[in-house]
C-alpha cells in the first residue's frame, strides 16, 4: 500500500503534498492526477491509502475514488474524527482508518521539547490500550494508525479485540520495525520501502 497526503488548499482545491510548506514549495500533484496512476501499469495492482490531513473535501475525495474505479483498494484515513463520519455516511463501504494522535507538527524534531515530548508519550502509551477500546467500536474504521512509539502489545490486543488493524506510522529504523512486528502490528508506514526487504532478511535469519 502506497499512503498519499491530501491537503485542501485555501482555493478549495484537493493535491497531494506532505503539508502546506511542501505544496507552496513545488507543483503539487492534484488528487485527480495521483489517483489516476493507480489506473495504469505498474500502480493498477497496489492499494493505496488517502490520508486528509483536515477536515472538508470528504464528498470529492470519495468521489474521485469512485470516479477512477478505486473504492476497493483505497483506504482513507484522518486524525479527524467528524471526517470519519462523514465519509462512513457518503461511502459506507470505504475502508477508514483512523490516525492517532492528533498533532499538527512532530515535536519530537524539536530538541528543546523533546524531554516534555518523552513524558507525554509514555503516559499516552500507557492510557491508549483503555482510550482505544472505548472509542474503536463507534469510529467503524478499518485500521488504526498509530505513532510507533504509542504501540504496546495491550493496545494491539485493544484493537483487535473491536476488530482493527494497527499500522505503525512513521518508522525508518530497522530495529524497531522489528520490534514493532514482534509485538504484532499488521502494517508499518516508511519512508523508505527498501527497510522491508531487509526486514524480511532479518525474518528469515
Amino acid at each position: 500500500m502506497i499512503e498519499l497526503d491530501v491537503l485542501r488548499l485555501r482555493d478549495a482545491r484537493l493535491v497531494l503534498a506532505h503539508d502546506y510548506l511542501d505544496a507552496e514549495r513545488r507543483e503539487a500533484l492534484s488528487l485527480a492526477q495521483g489517483l489516476e496512476a493507480f489506473t495504469r501499469p505498474p500502480l493498477d495492482r497496489i492499494e493505496l491509502d488517502c490520508d486528509l490531513k483536515l477536515p472538508g473535501g470528504e464528498d470529492r475525495l470519495a468521489g474521485a475514488l469512485r470516479e477512477h474505479g478505486l473504492l476497493e483498494r483505497a483506504m482513507v484515513s484522518t486524525m479527524e474524527t467528524s471526517s470519519l463520519e462523514r465519509l462512513r455516511e457518503i461511502e459506507p463501504e470505504l475502508r477508514l482508518g483512523w490516525t492517532y494522535p492528533k498533532v499538527g507538527r512532530d515535536w519530537s524534531r524539536s530538541r528543546w521539547a523533546r524531554p516534555a515530548v518523552a513524558g507525554a508519550l509514555w503516559l499516552m502509551r500507557h492510557r491508549l490500550p483503555r482510550f482505544a477500546a472505548r472509542t474503536l467500536p463507534g469510529l467503524g474504521v478499518h485500521a488504526m494508525w498509530a505513532y510507533w512509539p504509542l504501540i504496546s502489545r495491550r493496545l494491539i490486543e485493544a484493537a483487535e479485540s473491536a476488530g482493527v488493524e494497527v499500522i505503525a506510522w512513521t518508522v525508518d529504523d530497522l530495529a524497531w520495525m522489528r520490534r514493532l512486528r514482534e509485538l504484532g502490528v499488521h502494517g508499518i508506514c516508511t519512508n523508505d520501502p527498501r527497510l522491508f526487504q531487509e526486514l524480511g532478511r532479518v525474518g528469515r535469519g
